[in-house]
Order: structure tokens, then sequence, then C-alpha cells
């Protein structure tokens, strides 16, 4: 028998359930599909597919070690799963469950509807805790330990099909993706992923308790797992279990960093598991109430400068600009730059959110979507964060380096100017330096916020006494947002 595996955010070979399913059952032929509509999504870019694309050389070299050739063809899903399987003689794909966007779940479902007329038989394995249909909160724990503790599966002995033209895989460019410049991008592929995971639990990890806040020191002492985990070069059951067997070494000054990731990890799983069981997640509030607390349509100036650094809070600035260098933030500038969207600036958190997600290499939506709500207070569920970008700045960044490697505007202005430049009396000649004023009063706009918010909670409170259970995802400590960094 000859059996199609549909690779999607799964890019290895090692600890694959869908591939190892497969070799059991006959030749194996593994195709990955580009699909032009996918990447004229708002919430995808250049940097993601650029980054895809190098995990695809990998995977593809990794594959040809192991005995089979992994197929790239572009087009809609189901006509491309079509047409392979005709020329290939297969009735039966296998691959893993997808928890992503609204577009993917759509996809997904015409998909579906294809292999039944067909008399395909498409059967989707787990490769993660997230549990499908929706989980029962009680014992969703015990389920997600279970799949932890399993033994990761080696790479399977495999036969390919024969005669599989390989097919190109694409630059950017060449799919007319909108120029994307990301010069401090990290790199795809498993090989990657595997040193950096190696590197983070030999040195770089030691100090992840302590300096993952830090926007200078947590670009070392951060996994940067994210990206990898995201798009499947490893898999969140190595990288866990590669976690317990270093937490059993004991080794002085680990502890508490290796704790907390892992922890970490848990309420990655979390928030999965909250989009799969609420696919619309990224298009509705999950207070419907929340509707009507900002305008629909951002205010395109205040969100042009959000996206580009020119907001004029000088750490908010530095953060964007970061962002699209280099395709990450840490967790707590993740949190503060689309807290300050939400609340400062007053943006509809959908339009901020695409932005992110356009802007993060790690970008998936299981993830990304429940805690941009989070942060932007419209689940009902959690109290609304508004951090200060100045105090934040100064808590984070005390001496400035960070702040002014990124917007060297601002290289005059003395360090106790630093995060608030308006108030320095030689800020005016900043204008040949084209550094703009802060586009609203930073501790103003926070009360507007926070008044208006409090009075969004007193009435959901009064529609809703018998408040439901939060969904998983709402589970993780409050300290845990926007974690997609690790």
């Amino acid at each position: 028998m000859n059996v199609l595996v549909w690779m999607k955010r799964d890019l290895r070979a090692a600890d694959h359930p869908a591939l190892t399913f497969a070799a059991r059952l006959g030749r194996v032929l593994p195709l990955y599909i580009l699909e032009p509509e996918y990447w004229r999504l708002p919430d995808t870019s250049a940097r993601q597919w650029d980054f895809t694309a190098e995990s695809l050389q990998d995977l593809r070299a990794e594959l040809a070690r192991l005995g089979v050739t992994l197929a790239l063809r572009s087009g809609d899903a189901a006509e491309v799963l079509d047409r392979m399987c005709r020329r290939h003689a297969i009735t039966r794909i296998v691959s893993h469950e997808e928890t992503g966007n609204q577009w993917t779940f759509a996809r997904d479902r015409r998909v579906a509807a294809w292999a039944r007329d067909s008399g395909v038989e498409w059967t989707e394995l787990p490769q993660s805790c997230v549990i499908r249909p929706p989980a029962n909160p009680d014992g969703w724990q015990a389920r997600r330990d279970q799949f932890v503790a399993a033994p990761a599966l080696p790479p399977p002995e495999m036969q390919g099909v024969a005669g599989v033209e390989p097919g190109l895989i694409p630059v950017a460019r060449t799919l007319r993706l909108a120029e994307d410049r990301c010069p401090h991008r990290q790199h795809g592929g498993r090989t990657e992923g595997l040193r950096l995971l190696d590197s983070f639990l030999s040195t770089r990890g030691e100090s992840y308790r302590s300096a993952m806040a830090s926007p200078i020191a947590g670009e070392r002492a951060c996994s940067r797992l994210s990206p990898h985990i995201a798009l499947g070069t490893l898999s969140l059951r190595e990288v866990a279990q590669a976690t317990m067997a270093r937490q059993a070494e004991r080794a002085p000054g680990w502890g508490g960093s290796l704790t907390r990731f892992q922890s970490r990890l848990v309420c990655r799983d979390h928030l999965r598991q909250m989009l799969e069981d609420q696919p619309d997640i990224e298009s509705r509030c999950l207070s419907r109430l929340a509707e009507g607390l900002r305008p629909r349509e951002s205010d395109a100036a205040r969100l042009n400068a959000w996206a580009t650094g020119q907001t004029g809070l000088p750490f908010v600035d530095a953060a964007m600009r970061y962002l699209a260098a280099t395709g990450w933030l840490n967790f707590r500038l993740r949190a503060m730059v689309m807290a300050v969207a939400s609340y400062h600036l007053w943006l509809d958190w959908r339009s901020t959110g695409a932005i992110l997600a356009r802007l993060f290499t790690d970008y998936e939506p299981g993830i990304h979507w429940p805690q941009v709500q989070m942060q932007a207070g419209v689940t009902g569920l959690v109290t609304a964060r508004i951090p200060s970008p100045v105090e934040q700045g100064l808590k984070q960044d005390p001496a400035g380096a960070f702040t002014r490697r990124w917007l060297p505007e601002l290289a005059p202005v003395p360090d106790r100017f630093l995060q608030q430049p308006w108030l320095w009396p030689g800020f005016r000649s900043l204008s040949g330096r084209r550094y703009p004023e802060a586009v609203v009063d930073p501790t103003s706009a926070a009360k507007q916020a926070r008044d208006a918010v409090r009075a969004l909670h007193r009435e959901t409170a009064l529609a809703t006494k018998a408040r439901r259970s939060p969904p998983p995802g709402l589970r993780c400590k409050p300290g845990s947002q926007l974690l997609l960094d690790l």
C-alpha cells in the first residue's frame, strides 16, 4: 500500500506519530503543500515562510537519509491531494491534527469532504497534548502528563514510494510575498533546533529564571525554541523530556530555571487547547460584551505609529523596532507592546494582533490569539493589566542600553529623561532627528482605559453572576503572559 503523509506544522522525522504509523502500513510519500492563499493571509509573512523553507530543506535531507523523498507541491490542498493520490495509487492519507487559524480549520473541513467523496481514508493523529474533541478540563492535566511521559518515537524505518518528483522549495520573492526585511531572524530546521535545545540545557538556561524578562539578557537566556516548536521541527514532548533529564541531574543553580521553563511548556499546551475548543477566538471577543469596548476600526495613524516604532514612547518603540529586525521578543515585551496598543492607544486587538502575528517568526495561532485577548482585556475572565510604558522602560532597561540601541535618534537625551524625552528641555532640538512627540499622554490615556475596562467588568459581572469556569488556557498564572518566546 502507498500511504501519503501530509506534513504541516510537524517538519521532523523523529517523534512523528503520523510518519511512524504510515511506515507500518506500507510505502510512504511525505508531502508538504504550499498553499498560496494561506500565505496571503493577514497573519502570515515572508519571514515565516523563510523559516519554513529552511526547515523544509533540512527535513528533505533528513528524509533522504531515511530513504524517502519529501515532495513539495503548490496549490489548493484538496486539489493537490487529489492529483497525488491519483498519480501514485494512494487510498490512505495520514497527518497530524492541526490547531491552526480559522483558515486552516476551514481548509481541513474541505479536505475531509473531498476524502469522503473520493473514497480516500484520512487518519489524523495527535502530535501534542491538545485533545480533540474538546477536553474535560478536570481530566486535561492528567492526560497531558501521560502524553508527555510516553516514550518519544525514533525516526521510523521506511520504504518510499518510487518515482516521486521532489519539487522546488521556492523563496519568498517567487511567492510574491511582501518585502519583509528581518536581518536578525532565527534560522529554521531541526538541526538548528537541536543545537538551541542543547545549548539552552547545557549553558544558556542557567540564568533563565532571572534573566528571561530582560530585553538584553533574555535574548541569550531564553531558550529561543518557540519557532521550532511552533513549526514542529522539534516536538514539545522531546523538549519536555530533555528538560526532565536535565532536571534529574540536579545541577547546582539550575533548579528554579528548569522548573519555570517546564511550567511555561504546560501553559503553552493549555492555550492551544483553548483555541481547539473555541476556533473563533481569533475573530471574536471571548466576552461578547467586550465587542463594543473599542472602535472596531482602529485609528490608522496610531496603528501605523505603533507598528513602525514611532509612537514617541521610547521603550515601546524600541521593542517594536527590535521585533521587526529579529522576529522575536521576550514575554515581558510582548505583553507590554500589546497592552500599550490596547489601552494607551485604544486600538482593536484584531488589528494589532494581526500585525504582531506577521512580525513573530514563532507565530502559533493557538498561543497568540488567546494571549492577545488577555492583554486587550476582552476575555471577561482576567483582570486588566495596564503597564506604564515609562515605568517598564525604567525597570527593564535601567541603563537605557536597549532603548538607545534601537532609537539612535535619542542619543543626545540624558539618561534620566530617556523614557520621557518630552520632559527634557532640549527635546525640540531632536526635531531634525525625526523622533516624534508622544501620540498620547501615557498617564491620562491609562486612566481613561482603566475607567472603561472597569465599567465593562461591572457590566459583565451583572450579566453573569454565576460565571462559568475559565477555559484551560486561562488557568495559567498571570505572569505567564504572551509566552511564545519560552
